[in-house]
């Protein structure tokens, strides 16, 4: 046992957390925390730019009897790029739905255990996930796919999706080592 520079008592050196290490997690919360949320400025403008998209479309059918060839593909392309686009930053700000009344009933440290058990499992989930939805966009360029109408290919938006399940596997890592960190406080107390 010894006094770590975090800790005003003595820690185990296995539970021993040095100022550069704590440094070092508030840098990896800081990239976290801004590509997030310059992902979701980008979904933003997406979504501005589906909007634009269908009322200039319904604007050309009713006006002019030219309705914008694709928009329906376009806007489920950018709707699922929105989607992967954003879906990091809500994680990071837990605007996500969660339902805790089974956890509520348990203790506080019952309760951050499972909070930790949870997130290394959502990790491993998001970090497969991410991995096969890359491989996924891999095949639709080996095979050419591309949509019906306007011959869109389908990998540049697999791919934005997967680059955002990248960022929520990031905010979910990050997560997860605060919820060990207060796990580790509360057994050190």
């Amino acid at each position: 046992m010894f006094t770590g520079p975090v800790y005003d008592r003595p820690v185990s050196c296995a539970l021993y957390i040095t100022k550069k290490g704590f440094y070092q997690m508030e840098h990896f919360s800081g990239f976290v925390t801004k590509l997030s949320s310059f992902l979701d400025k980008i979904a933003g403008l997406v979504l501005v730019s589906v909007m634009f998209l269908v009322v200039a479309n319904v604007i050309l059918r009713e006006l002019f009897k030219s309705p914008i060839l694709g928009t329906y593909e376009y806007v489920g392309f950018f709707t699922a790029s929105l989607i992967g686009l954003a879906i990091a930053y809500c994680a990071l700000k837990d605007f996500h739905i969660s339902v805790g009344f089974m956890l509520e009933k348990l203790s506080p440290g019952i309760q951050q255990l499972v909070e930790v058990f949870i997130g290394f499992i959502s990790f491993i989930f998001l970090l497969f996930s991410s991995w096969h939805i890359m491989d996924y966009a891999g095949s639709m360029i080996a095979s050419g796919e591309v949509s019906p109408t306007t011959r869109t290919p389908f990998y540049p938006f697999i791919y934005v999706v997967a680059v955002g399940f990248v960022a929520l596997c990031l905010v979910v890592l990050l997560k997860l080592t605060e919820s060990i960190r207060k796990v580790v406080k509360e057994w050190n107390q």
